[in-house]
């Protein structure tokens, strides 16, 4: 679809989609859920929740990179990751000190990929992918935004409970 041809709106439904990926709305961003979370408190799970914040971060991380490959398959088409074990790290801590640096730097570069998908003025967001049951880019932009807000909530609250939240 060339520019000429596209639907009246479509435009703003970018806009206001990737206003919806970068957050920052109705709910906190990426960048302020995770700023600052001290390095000694990121592999700790607390009594009762299931997970740590790492294993958070690194399943957004994972998630948001399977959607992204769902999306544009690389080369070779798209692999799923075996569920619910490809989705989730094993290990509590990060397995290394730059381990969280580089899980946040490997999510705002994936996310800016995927806007640059949402972006293209030829990209139909409706169309249905050739692969899969029927998604379509729109479907896979909300539930990366829906993901990501969900466990973001989780981390607000896992930093309230350690007292490590403003």
């Amino acid at each position: 679809m060339t520019k000429t041809d596209e639907k009246p709106g479509t435009d703003e439904l970018r806009r206001q989609i990737l206003a919806l990926l970068r957050g920052g709305q109705a709910h906190v961003t990426f960048d302020d859920a995770v700023r600052d979370f001290p390095a000694e408190m990121r592999g700790v799970v607390l009594e009762g929740l299931p997970y740590s914040a790492w294993q958070i971060l690194e399943h957004i991380r994972i998630t948001q990179r399977d959607i992204l490959d769902f999306s544009a398959p690389p080369t070779g088409g798209y692999r799923p990751i075996e569920w619910p074990a490809g989705y989730w790290p094993q290990s509590t801590e990060p397995p290394s000190p730059g381990a969280w640096d580089v899980a946040i730097a490997a999510i705002h570069k994936d996310l800016e990929i995927f806007e640059g998908l949402i972006s293209r003025p030829d990209a139909d967001l409706l169309k249905p992918f050739r692969w899969g049951e029927g998604q379509n880019l729109l479907r896979e932009a909300l539930l990366i935004a829906d993901h990501t807000s969900y466990h973001l909530g989780e981390l607000v609250v896992l930093r309230r409970l350690l007292g490590i939240w403003k």
